[in-house]
């Protein structure tokens, strides 16, 4: 068994037909291009089923990053259909003291949540569901 080093709360989103559906979301933090100490917060859901970390591309802005000089554009294909997601190869987040460097995709939409997904990330590191909450373990 690994060392915890952070566990977050799943959060409740709402009641339906099939039952109560609670959400694993953790704070993460992502530095910003250029600029030496300085994180960006962000509340991203955990999503194993994602490849690599989406953000919308308003996230691009804040983090320093320009989407047509720093980025390479592909077409991606998903439940919501064809869109172009602009992929950047590096950049650093962070979870409690566990830091590592991710390639991540922006989307130009606002109605896509931040996603922390497997590549770089997810897939170096123990992540258990469990009891409504998310453990973090390395």
């Amino acid at each position: 068994m690994g060392k915890i080093i952070v566990e977050f709360p799943h959060k409740y989103i709402a009641k339906g037909y099939l039952g109560e559906i609670w959400r694993p979301y953790a704070l993460c933090e992502m530095k910003v291009k250029g600029r030496d100490d300085v994180w960006a917060p962000i509340t991203m859901i955990v999503d194993t089923g994602a490849d690599y970390t989406l953000l919308p591309f308003i996230y691009a802005d804040v983090l320093g990053i320009d989407l047509v000089k720093d980025c390479t554009a592909e077409k991606t294909f998903g439940i919501g259909g064809k869109e172009t997601v602009y992929l950047y190869k590096g950049l650093d987040i962070k979870i409690a003291n566990c830091r590592k460097t991710v390639p991540v995709g922006f989307l130009k939409k606002t109605d896509v949540p931040p996603l922390l997904g497997r590549l770089g990330f997810l897939e170096t590191i123990k992540v258990v569901f469990h009891n409504r909450a998310t453990v973090f373990e390395v």
